[in-house]
């Protein structure tokens, strides 16, 4: 039997997932927020889908040393750093470790808020309601980072939406976010890539035009 993933790209997903979200759809107290680098091609058609504006939260995972792909961390802007303490304790990580790691990662978000504005300043998020959107969700501990730290800018709501999700992995945004909208929890996961006919990295080029088109003056335009 021959597997078919339900996503051509992220930006398919995108405008699937902007159908689960109409109800926002030309409120003037709406922010979408992605996550780069992956999350902004979905966002960007969620925003240009309900006619709302498009920036980005700068999360970094922080992988452990050896295998990267693993996450026991992730940090945010604002100074937040949330530890995965599961994959912490089981592999016995020392704190100079996730010091180290973290420092290493703190620089490379400072350079992406750099690099993907182009000098437009950040969002005023206080007292608007934002969706922050991922291309998926795997362990949720780098979507939980985003959330603490977009919590501290005093925002009305905060909606997660991502196209696809582990089973579970929204309970590590329990307490953190006011909503949760997925348009599939599969068992078994294996990873968000899975889902996706074409996985392909987001380039940092590609987050700046989409930025820098969602900021045009006629992007609202549908």
């Amino acid at each position: 039997m021959i597997f078919h993933p339900p996503f051509r790209d992220r930006y398919d997903a995108g405008r699937r997932l902007a159908q689960r979200l109409m109800s926002y759809a030309g409120r003037s107290d709406v922010l979408v927020l992605a996550l780069p680098r992956g999350g902004v091609p979905v966002g960007y058609e969620v925003a240009r889908a309900l006619g709302a504006p498009l920036d980005v939260l700068v999360v970094r995972k922080l992988g452990v040393p050896g295998h990267e792909e693993l996450a026991m961390g992730a940090i945010a802007t604002g100074g937040i750093r949330v530890t995965y303490d599961e994959v912490v304790h089981e592999l016995g990580i020392p704190q100079e470790v996730i010091d180290a790691v973290t420092a290493r990662e703190q620089r490379e978000l400072l350079r992406r808020e750099q690099a993907y504005r182009d000098g437009r300043p950040p969002p005023q998020v206080r007292g608007k309601t934002v969706i922050l959107v991922d291309d998926g969700l795997a362990t949720g501990t780098t979507m939980r980072a985003a959330a603490m730290a977009l919590r501290q800018q005093a925002p009305a709501r905060i909606i997660v939406a991502v196209p696809v999700a582990a089973p579970g992995s929204t309970r590590q945004l329990v307490g953190l976010v006011d909503g949760v909208v997925t348009l599939l929890q599969p068992e078994p996961f294996y990873g968000v890539g899975l889902w996706y006919q074409d996985f392909t990295q987001t380039s940092d080029e590609e987050v700046r035009a989409l930025l820098a088109r969602a900021a045009a003056p006629d992007a609202k335009t549908v």
